[in-house]
């Protein structure tokens, strides 16, 4: 039957929802338009019927209005990392998609390297969503990111790169340039903070298709909060920001370890995205 007749989404529909994707329409109709010959369509259902992540086999993925290009062994972005995002928006000014100025600049000594432009980093960045949308959402930004997996920083740079920004690899801040220590506006992190025995429930693509390194956030789910809260003082120009994604319930401690690192912590929720961010300003 032709591939894009009724009778042939319906058996789409039908084959994904028997293997338990719970938004079988919406998927069927994704693969269908991405233009896939009828046999490269079949091989693309099977490999989701399969457990491999949608997002890896578009190569694509929806962040924050944007297609974020994705592949194999990369994080997928998620949507409740928009809240992330929309915080680092607003702290630079720019609480939708227009211009904004500079913020952060008013009455602060700046250090002699400091950039003219405010500077954001997006750390542990895997597909590089954050920094991207940054920079779509507030034009004129200095936009840096960086991971310790050279798959995610492959992938990153076909984002981040066409966006205006750099990408570098390296464990947390050290990969980045030394010119931006002390000069940093907003340090963005989405760091893996799945406790590691809470990572065998995962759902299937996530904890078989994507990198280890991107989910795992030691035994309380913290250790690489930690250690990027005890760099970022060094990072970030006075009056700056750390802005990290984690849980509701592990919020507090993610406070508590900010404060031990000379910031000043608040939390900020989103009931619709289901999601947590600690910002930390530097006093």
């Amino acid at each position: 039957m032709p591939v894009q007749s009724p009778l042939f989404r319906s058996a789409v529909i039908s084959r994904l929802r028997a293997a338990g994707c719970v938004f079988a329409e919406d998927e069927a109709d994704l693969l269908l338009s991405a233009g896939l010959a009828p046999d490269g369509l079949m091989e693309a259902v099977q490999r989701r019927v399969d457990g491999f992540p949608l997002e890896h086999i578009l190569g694509w993925a929806e962040f924050c209005g944007l297609r974020i290009r994705v592949q194999p062994g990369v994080f997928v972005p998620r949507r409740r990392t928009e809240l992330l995002v929309q915080e680092a928006a607003t702290l630079l000014g720019a609480a939708g998609p227009e211009p904004a100025e500079p913020a952060g600049t008013v009455g602060i000594t700046l250090p002699a390297s400091r950039s003219i432009l405010p500077v954001v980093v997006d750390l542990c960045c895997g597909s590089g969503a954050v920094g991207t949308a940054l920079a779509a959402r507030v034009p004129g930004v200095e936009v840096h990111a960086s991971d310790v997996d050279p798959t995610a920083v492959r992938c990153a740079s076909l984002n981040v790169v066409p966006a205006g920004g750099a990408v570098h690899e390296g464990d947390l801040c050290s990969a980045l340039p030394a010119r931006l220590r002390g000069a940093v506006d907003i340090l963005a992190v989405n760091a893996p903070y799945v406790p590691t025995a809470s990572i065998s429930s995962m759902p299937h693509e996530a904890r078989v298709h994507e990198p280890r390194v991107s989910l795992d956030g030691g035994p309380d789910g913290l250790d690489i909060q930690r250690r990027v809260i005890a760099e970022a003082a060094a990072w970030l120009m006075p009056g700056g920001h750390l802005l990290i994604e984690t849980s509701r319930l592990q919020a507090p401690h993610t406070a508590a370890a900010m404060v031990r690192g000379g910031l000043r912590p608040r939390t900020a929720t989103s009931a619709e995205l289901d999601a947590t961010v600690v910002i930390g300003q530097l006093l």
